[in-house]
């Protein structure tokens, strides 16, 4: 197991153990779903109350991860995302709070559970939302290749994909022009 990987199997202990639901993302999740490439960093959207985020970042940080408790009490109350930074291997994961809108709640509820090859049962994202969430991100980055290449992997992998579920949120996220280009 690498050092990344036993810090992401950490954190997600820890969400489990609080109680605080969450979904892996962003490029750990395109790999399980697309084709796998190296990352130092992980993303895992998450919607915990004020209470459980607080009980979340003490283990947290009695557990050998930096965490800034005002930065991360500022995410949940403001819904984005936060450090935490394990101290030992200096691996970072973002913790991003779930988005209140429609697209991120019925992402968020279509997540499913599988199994890595480092932890059991974990919450990840969808094949179709990560496609619309790597979209977007390759949007906010100024058409990040290396995102279109994630969306690429994901597609290629995944011949059933439903693409009229992507369809139906292009439009509303603003990324209609990339899945017309990644969408062959």
């Amino acid at each position: 197991m690498t050092p990344e990987e036993d810090a992401l199997r950490r954190v997600i202990e820890a969400l489990q153990h609080h109680d605080v639901p969450y979904m892996l993302t962003g490029s750990v999740a395109a790999s399980y779903h697309g084709r796998p490439r190296a990352t130092h960093d992980s993303d895992i959207v998450i919607d915990p109350s004020g209470p459980q985020a607080e009980r979340l970042v003490a283990d947290l940080r009695e557990h050998g991860f930096y965490v800034d408790a005002d930065a991360a009490r500022a995410a949940v109350a403001q819904r984005r995302l936060f450090n935490v930074i394990d101290v030992e291997h200096a691996c970072k994961i973002d913790l991003i709070v779930r988005k209140d809108r429609p697209f991120s709640r019925e992402e968020f509820s279509r997540r499913q559970r599988v199994t890595l090859p480092f932890a059991n049962d974990v919450a990840v994202v969808t094949p179709e939302d990560a496609v619309l969430s790597k979209l977007e991100w390759a949007l906010l980055s100024g058409e990040s290749e290396r995102q279109l290449r994630d969306v690429a992997g994901i597609l290629e992998l995944n011949p059933g994909i439903d693409r009229a579920y992507i369809r139906r949120w292009v439009g509303p996220l603003g990324v209609g022009d990339l899945w017309t280009r990644v969408d062959q």
